[in-house]
This record gives structure tokens, sequence and C-alpha cells, in this order.
């Protein structure tokens, strides 16, 4: 559904991506992570026509992003990490637009927001001013713009940032929703448990180019089971195991002040990079 191959993005000096190449299967949920800076964002304005790669080629549902651009945008919806709905219309008011934007009939349109806005838990406030919604009633009527046009695809770009976490996990429940429903979803998010709950896949990208690429539970257990954390003269050190009791045997030898833990897939991040995913 999603196939990109041998992405390269150059900004001035600046390599945004390095030969990049992927392939998301129909109904798959994938995460995207990495730092700032990494090409995330960059891979995404790509992918949807926002921008043009210095060498590659990507298709969305076969539509080649390039050639066939009008047919490729039609296959996905995009919620972008800012709030950009219009803040002067009325949730409806800016649902409609949106519609009329990819053509859509105006019986059409009607419908399709009243569905949309019954699947995101929002057709109480179809009259509401967006200025008035909080942030996370906000990011429920972008993901029901998003949905406005039945695409095949939809593109999440840190959806639940700067969002509580009862927000982020109600959110959560919404994006799973969306996948039971047949869509394939492409997923870039800071949020590490996020990524773990949701993803189907998940690839690690630094500096352009992708470094780690498996299941959630595969990159995890490739580093162990459970992690033991202690400060050393100022520096995290990191121990991992395969059982607890190896853990707990270790403790128990060198007497230090551990934490363990489960291993999650920031452990994996920095074992492949040296680096943490911070937004």
């Amino acid at each position: 559904m999603i196939r990109f191959e041998n992405l390269y993005k150059k900004y001035n000096r600046i390599e945004a991506l390095r030969g990049v190449s992927l392939e998301v299967p129909q109904g798959e949920l994938f995460a995207y992570l990495g730092p700032n800076g990494s090409g995330k964002t960059t891979t995404i304005k790509i992918l949807t026509g926002l921008a043009v790669p210095t060498a590659g080629n990507a298709w969305l549902n076969g539509f080649h992003t390039g050639k066939d651009s009008l047919q490729a945008k039609r296959q996905c919806g995009v919620v972008p990490q800012n709030v950009n709905l219009d803040s002067e219309l009325t949730v409806c008011e800016n649902l409609n637009l949106h519609g009329r934007l990819f053509q859509m009939e105006r019986k059409e349109r009607a419908r399709r927001i009243g569905e949309v806005l019954e699947y995101v838990e929002l057709a109480d406030r179809v009259d509401s001013p967006v200025k008035v919604l909080s942030g996370g009633l906000k990011r429920r009527v972008m993901i029901a713009r998003a949905l406005m046009h039945s695409p095949r695809i939809l593109f999440l770009d840190e959806p639940t940032v700067g969002l509580d976490p009862a927000i982020r996990r109600r959110i959560w429940s919404l994006v799973k929703n969306i996948q039971k429903s047949g869509a394939t979803i492409f997923l870039t998010t800071h949020y590490i448990e996020e990524a773990e709950f949701l993803a189907d896949r998940v690839a690690f990208l630094d500096d352009g180019k992708i470094v780690a690429l498996d299941s959630p539970q595969n990159l995890m257990n490739s580093m162990g089971v459970w992690a033991l954390d202690r400060i050393v003269e100022g520096s995290m050190e990191t121990l991992y195991f395969g059982d607890r009791d190896e853990a707990n045997n270790h403790i128990a030898e060198f007497k230090a002040d551990f934490s363990l833990r489960r291993v999650n897939l920031e452990d994996v991040f920095i074992s492949r990079t040296g680096r943490k995913v911070l937004p």
C-alpha cells in the first residue's frame, strides 16, 4: 500500500534522507521512529506530495507520488503535527471545506460529516467553533477531517503530541479502530509506549537512514527481557538479561543500587544509534 525506494532528500548541504527504502502492506499500522532531524517528517512530506525527493521514487496504493500525484493524494488522509484547523470556522464547516476540496457532492459531504463525527465521538460538537475546543478535541477533529474522503492510507505525524496521558490513550483506541476498518496507517511519534502498543512493525530512523526494522516485540527480544539501570559517574548504565532471576542474581552479586524494569523500544534505539528518542 505504501512503497518507496532509495529516497534521498537534500536541503542545501543537509541530507535529510539518505537512500531510504520501505514497503508497508495493506492494513498494517507502521510506526516510524527517530529523533528530531532524523527525516521522519521529510518522508511524510514526500509521500503526501508536499515535497519532491532529490532522488528515488514512492507509490501510494500503486500510484506514483510524482507522475500520478493527484491520484496518489486521493489515497491518503493526513493528520499533521501542528493543529491547522481554521479556528474561526465550526467543526462542521472545517469538514465541509475539506470535502469540497476533494470534490465530494453536497449530499455525500453531509452524510460523511455525520459519520466521521460519530466515529470520533464528536457528533455533539458539530456546530462548535474550533477555537473553543480543547487540544484533545481538536486532534479528534483533525482525524475526522483526514477520514472525510474515505482514504485507504492514513498518515499520523505525531498525532498525540502535547496531550495528557488519558487523552492520548483515547486517541490510541480510535487509531486501532481505524486500522480494524481496513486502513493502512503510517505513524510517527516520540512516545515509545505509543509505538509499542499500536504498531505491527517499527522502523528506527537515524540521520536519514533506517537502522532497525521489525515488530516491536522482536526488536525488544533482541535486547533481552529485563533491564537493570544505575547511575555510574553521572551517566546511565543499563544491563540486559533474558530472565528475571539472572537480573536479580546480578543485583545480589554486585550489591549495587540497580533499578529493574522491562526492556522497551527506547533501549533498542539507544543500542542502535547511541541516542535517545527525544521530542
